[in-house]
């Protein structure tokens, strides 16, 4: 995350009581509350919201509340001790009881509402209204802000029961979906990719509900079968949860002027954005123009910034709407997500996605999202004409910024330097750039393992035997005849992929120029590139037999899981190796739930 990285604390905090004493609610004690909300937060009906930035609204405790997992990480990072997480009094309010916690923490959630726009497109007719006054939290509940080492921290119980968004849904989360975003929060953030966080992990003993899924080894593209799953609350952690579709909301609502206090509600979530999530780049003291056009330039470098990491990890999200697009620049969305096994640049994890949400088109959705937040923010520069010039100039030049975050992650997954002191910077550029080039589409062709094959040329190989480590297709089958077609195509690919290598280590070793200050080793290039290219990724057919085990009450693959994938980029044990560190086997391709999933959860 782009705000500064808590260090351990001096002080622990051992119980509730201690963290009770650093509550503070920021929005709701500085925000607008709907005036048509109760107080008591006995809100729990389908409902059009129509003003107001939040809904007090109370979670709904899940019955029967077993720990299954807590963020050691994470505890470590806030200064909480281990034992806090099974304590009886964390437990019951981090599964959904918040009725006797203690002060000044307040016994009363709250969720918000935000708009919906879908690669760039406005949406109403989701909502159950036909107005897109329903759209929201519908099952996300938020139950404490607290500054912790300086840091504010928004807590939120990811399926805490329903709320007046919840659309007639259940306003549940089950455990298998709830075990796949504790573990990707995790690892996300391990990877050094900003993300919300995970903090606790509960599951009920008693309390199911029916969600559609996949039979056993089912290739359908769609769940065939409905299955009763045990519900469960994770609790994730951001400084904020505020999205792009939030501030969309309030725009619509300004531009079509539905109340008297709609600029004024637009305007206080734009500077509780900012106080929230950018108050160490935007001094306070400057004008709210002056604000917006520096958050825009901001957000602008966060946004494209994520979605180069994204792709450097070989993560799609999978649904990019706006409301899944969180404004202070990191992940906040794992409903649909994937790890790319196989590279293809169009991947895409969740059915109902499409091509517009694939893996290498995330840049365009990024875009997408970045113009809906720019639509949003112009009402408030609409009498400062050269602020609007300002703005538009930072909108139009999202696609350059864009393309230069890409290019210096693929330069960093190389090991290549862009910028070397060579006689000729713009040729030695365009040399990079056909590399990239030849090399997607070689490992479309092969096809290769996303991570396996970067990890592998990270050891900067004397020849295409370790990459092989990566390749799909059994292409150099020695027991083909010269004359068989397969073994002809093998031989092609071999030699094209060595004459890659070979144009690849040459501008490895153009870093030696005379002209550049310090010429890199193949050591110090090797341990660089080690460092982007992670070795271990939380793929889906290691995720699944976790949430299996803990459907039977087996907590212990997940915390293997927990162990392994917050040490991603480190040379782990042999064990670990032969487990983790492998291609996808041929028997988990196009299954349900592996290869494909819906969005259900």
């Amino acid at each position: 995350m782009t705000n500064r990285l808590p260090q351990k604390t001096s002080s622990t905090i051992s119980t509730l009581n201690d963290l009770a004493k650093l509550a503070n609610y920021s929005l709701m004690d500085t925000l607008n509350c709907d005036p048509d909300a109760t107080e008591n937060g006995a809100d729990h009906a389908p409902r059009q919201v129509f003003t107001g930035h939040y809904v007090p609204v109370n979670p709904t405790p899940i019955k029967d509340p077993e720990y299954v997992a807590h963020s050691k990480t994470f505890f470590f990072e806030l200064g909480f001790a281990d034992s806090m997480a099974e304590s009886p009094d964390f437990v019951r309010m981090f599964s959904g009881d918040i009725s006797q916690v203690p002060e000044p923490m307040r016994k009363v959630g709250w969720a918000t509402g935000y708009a919906l726009s879908i690669y760039g497109t406005e949406y109403i007719q989701q909502c159950p209204f036909q107005t897109g006054n329903g759209y929201g939290d519908g099952r996300a509940i938020s139950v404490l802000e607290a500054v912790i080492n300086g840091q504010r921290w928004e807590m939120q119980l990811k399926g805490g029961g329903r709320t007046p968004y919840c659309r007639g849904a259940d306003g549940r989360a089950v455990l298998r979906s709830s075990i796949r975003e504790f573990l990707a929060q995790e690892h996300m953030h391990a990877l050094g990719v900003p993300t919300s966080r995970s903090l606790s992990l509960y599951v009920s003993k008693t309390e199911k509900v029916k969600r559609p899924w996949y039979s056993q080894g089912s290739r359908s593209e769609n769940p065939d079968m409905l299955i009763s799953e045990a519900v469960a609350i994770s609790t994730r952690v951001a400084p904020s949860f505020i999205r792009v579709g939030q501030l969309e909301l309030f725009a619509r609502r300004t531009r079509k002027n539905e109340h008297p206090k709609a600029m004024e509600e637009l305007e206080k979530i734009v500077l509780h954005l900012i106080d929230r999530e950018y108050a160490d780049v935007i001094d306070r003291q400057l004008t709210t123009p002056e604000k917006v056009v520096l958050l825009a330039r901001e957000f602008q470098r966060r946004l494209t910034s994520l979605v180069a990491n994204w792709i450097r990890v070989g993560f799609c999200q999978g649904n990019f709407n706006s409301d899944n697009c969180a404004v202070g620049g990191f992940t906040l969305d794992y409903g649909p997500f994937g790890f790319c096994d196989v590279f293809n640049p169009h991947y895409q994890p969740w059915t109902g996605g499409g091509h517009h949400f694939s893996f290498m088109n995330q840049p365009s959705a990024a875009q997408k999202n970045f113009d809906m937040f720019c639509l949003a923010l112009r009402p408030l520069l609409a009498s400062h004409q050269d602020y609007l010039l300002e703005l538009d100039e930072i909108q139009s030049g999202f696609s350059t910024v864009m393309h230069t975050q890409m290019d210096s992650m693929w330069a960093a997954k190389l090991g290549l330097d862009l910028d070397i002191g060579t006689l000729n910077p713009a040729s030695h550029k365009a040399l990079c750039n056909d590399l990239i080039s030849e090399l997607e589409t070689l490992m479309m062709q092969t096809p290769v393992d996303y991570t396996i094959f970067f990890r592998e040329l990270s050891s900067i190989p004397n020849d295409i035997g370790p990459l092989k480590k990566s390749f799909y297709e059994n292409l150099y089958n020695n027991r083909a005849h010269d004359s068989d077609p397969k073994k002809r195509d093998a031989k092609e690919m071999d030699k094209r992929w060595t004459e890659w290598l070979e144009k690849w280590k040459t501008l490895l070793n153009s870093a030696s120029d005379a002209n550049a200050p310090s010429p890199r080793s193949s050591e110090e290039i090797s341990r660089q590139m080690k460092l982007v290219n992670p070795k271990y990724i939380l793929r889906e057919w290691f995720v699944m037999p976790a949430y299996q085990q803990a459907a039977a009450g087996n907590y212990s693959l997940i915390r293997e899981l927990q162990d392994v994938m917050t040490q991603p980029y480190a040379e782990q044990s042999k064990d670990v190796e032969d487990k983790y560190y492998r291609l996808k086997p041929p028997e988990f391709f196009e299954v349900g739930g592996l290869s494909h999933l819906s969005c259900s959860s």
